[in-house]
């Protein structure tokens, strides 16, 4: 489970932020048991997390941070070797002392079936690591596996250091095989170290994105090859025809075109029966939901996280508050994945048709200040009553995160731009 993400100096994010998984007081049931505890109390996190904001507020940057921190991990060692003492990073670009500093990522996670805290983070300038860490929590003690600052001098252990017994790997080793412009988790993962590997692996197979201005064929090959190619793809595909069906899109079923290896998915017709229609054929909105439920099953089975960047977008809002309902559900998610999105769709926040599928404490809103930068914060900072209309509150922006345009100005402005050109 993820229980916190902080970042700085990434893209539009230039003061640090924390976009934290943990439930709070305002929590209305639907928190998972971590297995963790602090103060005498247990630790849950949160199933599902929202975050709402303005047209380029900086959301999809957010998602991008992470996604960046996953392909840092996964890169650094092999990719980032062919141009040495390059770091491929994106500081804030609005002010030129941004160059200067820099970029911060760091994941606070659970892992393990005797679950145990791990903090790992990082810090890039342009040429090369700066810092890193790792720290592991067992029977919620800090056990510091590596900590490496670039600067460290010598005298004060060099840039690695390591304490205790907690990482038992081949520490010369790794350490002498680590580029500057290299993450040591990333070279240790390449060498099978085992210990660095459990954390690597979260990366790679329980970290997964959903984008919104992915190609359609990219949005959904996922989905057609567990239908087709994977080991389990006969339980696949009936999940997914099952879904598609309750979906009300007016389909029965698929078939596989034998020549070419293509799905094809079956339409209902009125007189009982159906016909098949190339995919291609399909509806942006069948693509849109086609497309979500391959990543949305694989980190249901998987116990993963899913970021999907405007889970809104070409989904009709009854099947946006569905999908949220599917993360809530301990049934439908035994294994405790987590679903982070984007979206602008306010009916999620609550009303008398969706009846609130998303908690108070799962809403955090994204703002861009004066001086273009992007800042985050909980909508529980507001300290909203559970009875609130959260949503009328929203889009009247009591809490923020909403675009400062009053009813039909845009429409006064073009009317005036007609009058001068008329003049």
């Amino acid at each position: 489970m993820l229980l916190r993400f902080r970042v700085a100096n990434h893209r539009s994010i230039r003061g640090e932020h924390e976009l934290a998984l943990i439930a709070t007081e305002f929590n209305e049931g639907t928190a998972r048991d971590t297995g963790l505890h602090y103060k005498g109390r247990d630790v849950s996190a949160l199933p599902a997390l929202a975050l709402y904001g303005a047209n380029a507020s900086g959301k999809s940057n957010l998602m991008k941070s992470l996604w960046f921190m996953r392909r840092a991990v996964l890169d650094s060692f092999a990719d980032w070797a062919k141009v040495p003492d390059v770091v491929p990073r994106a500081p804030f670009k609005l002010d030129p002392a941004s160059r200067e500093e820099t970029s911060l990522f760091e994941v606070d996670l659970v892992l393990g079936p005797e679950p145990v805290r791990y903090t790992y983070g990082f810090e890039l300038s342009d040429e090369r690591v700066e810092a890193e860490w790792l720290h592991a929590y067992p029977h919620g003690r800090r056990n510091v596996w590596f900590d490496r600052e670039a600067d460290r001098p010598e005298s004060e252990g060099g840039e690695f250091i390591f304490r205790g017994t907690g990482f038992k790997g081949r520490r010369d080793d790794l350490v002498s095989l680590t580029r500057p412009n290299a993450l040591f988790l990333s070279t240790g993962a390449a060498l099978n170290d085992p210990q660095l590997s459990t954390l690597y692996r979260w990366f790679v197979n329980n970290l997964l994105f959903i984008a919104p201005d992915a190609d359609v064929s990219v949005r959904t090959n996922f989905t057609m090859r567990l239908m087709t190619d994977s080991d389990q793809r006969a339980d696949y595909a009936r999940r997914i025809v099952r879904m598609l069906q309750v979906a009300d899109l007016g389909l029965t079923g698929f078939q596989v075109v034998r020549e070419t290896g293509k799905i094809e998915l079956r339409h209902r017709t009125p007189d009982g029966g159906d016909v098949p229609m190339d995919f291609m054929e399909e509806s942006l909105g069948t693509h849109a939901w086609f497309g979500f439920l391959g990543p949305m099953l694989i980190a249901l089975d998987e116990g993963s996280v899913l970021v999907v960047d405007e889970l809104d977008s070409s989904l009709h809002p009854m099947l946006a508050a569905e999908v949220v309902r599917i993360f809530q559900d301990p049934d439908a998610n035994p294994h405790g994945a987590q679903l982070i999105f984007t979206t602008h769709d306010a009916t999620l926040l609550g009303n008398a048709v969706l009846d609130r599928p998303i908690g108070r404490d799962q809403v955090w809103l994204i703002v861009k200040n004066r001086s273009g930068e992007t800042e985050l914060y909980p909508l529980t900072a507001a300290k909203p009553r559970k009875e609130e209309n959260i949503e009328r509150g929203y889009l009247r922006g009591r809490y923020g995160g909403v675009p400062r345009v009053t009813a039909g100005e845009i429409v006064r402005e073009l009317s005036r731009r007609g009058d001068e050109v008329t003049a």
